[in-house]
């Protein structure tokens, strides 16, 4: 080769790259559907936070397509159908609902759950270790977690006799829903305390619930996990504090909102831990061979600004336990 020609070659060479790492740049760009039954800003930002940590960085290399239902679960599959036309690389969804509504959407396309219930009786999943299929994610139940949010009860209610369980019929599959009403009558027995169970459907129902509870005069209350009862989670606690009703919750957004007591997952460290599995993902892991996560650490949370509203002292070895106590 002259001189001439090696010159041409190397500009030719030179001016190509750029091109070419430009093109590569560009198709590196992942596109996340986000799709939640609420919007949530803050198990958005926390999902985020996780993407940033690992080099995801919105308007770089990643575009995130969020879509919420707003409290109006039937909006989801018609969202979930949405994220599918645009194509996205994978779909992160919050609560059973939501998952069940992307799995009806799409059986090819990647499915992240950051949070639901019983994933293998849901249908979703084959089972924990091998889910098989295009879901994968995090699971926010715990067998014993309605036993143990009525221990705490008991011990920050010594006297109470009744409780009301509020739940939401139809939100689980099944097998997991009657698992849990067992499970909370096993633990009932066990402290003494007889149980009120009171269905609500949906907001609707709230008003004729909290008016069966307080003619049944159970002492307090507990609140079983349902993704309708956290998007109303205000409503809620203004009615159990309306009433004068100790109540514990599953997740501290309901503590957030002004109620007396939650023990369970952190929420928004599900949504940061669920980017982990997208980023897998988006290197070439197949959803059906990342096993499904479950909760190592429950949080227990108390408001004693609302406990001394309801005339309640709570005892210093429950206080101690909390892992914060909001004054």
């Amino acid at each position: 080769m002259d001189r001439r020609s090696f010159i041409a070659a190397m500009t030719a060479s030179l001016l190509a790259a750029p091109l070419a790492a430009e093109a590569q740049q560009a198709a590196k760009i992942a596109r996340i559907g986000f799709l939640t039954p609420a919007a949530d800003p803050r198990l958005r930002e926390a999902f985020l936070q996780g993407l940033r940590d690992l080099g995801y960085v919105e308007g770089r290399n990643l575009v995130i397509e969020i879509r919420s239902a707003e409290g109006k679960f039937q909006r989801l599959p018609a969202l979930a159908a949405e994220l599918v036309a645009l194509k996205v690389d994978v779909i992160v969804v919050g609560g059973t609902p939501a998952a069940l509504a992307a799995k009806q959407a799409t059986t090819i396309l990647p499915i992240v759950v950051s949070a639901a219930g019983d994933l293998v009786a849901s249908g979703l999943v084959t089972s924990l270790t091998r889910p098989g299929g295009n879901v994968t994610g995090l699971s926010m139940l715990s067998s014993d977690l309605v036993g143990k949010c009525l221990e705490l009860l008991k011990q920050a209610v010594p006297g109470v006799s009744r409780v009301a369980v509020l739940w939401q019929p139809g939100v689980l599959d099944e097998h997991t829903e009657k698992d849990i009403l067992k499970g909370a009558e096993v633990a009932a027995r066990a402290l003494g305390v007889q149980l009120q169970f009171v269905e609500a459907r949906g907001p609707k129902d709230f008003d004729r619930a909290f008016s069966e509870i307080t003619r049944a005069r159970s002492g307090a209350l507990t609140v079983l996990p349902s993704s309708m009862f956290l998007s109303e989670r205000r409503r809620l606690v203004d009615l159990a504090a309306k009433n004068r009703l100790p109540a514990v919750y599953f997740v501290r957004e309901f503590v957030d909102a002004g109620s007396f007591m939650s023990y369970g997952p952190n929420l928004p460290d599900l949504s940061r831990r669920a980017a982990t599995y997208v980023d897998k993902i988006l290197k070439g892991a197949k959803p059906g061979d990342l096993p499904i996560e479950q909760p190592t650490k429950f949080e227990l949370v108390i408001n004693l600004k609302t406990a001394q509203a309801l005339g309640l002292t709570i005892p210093p070895s429950l206080l101690q336990r909390a892992d914060q106590v909001i004054e």
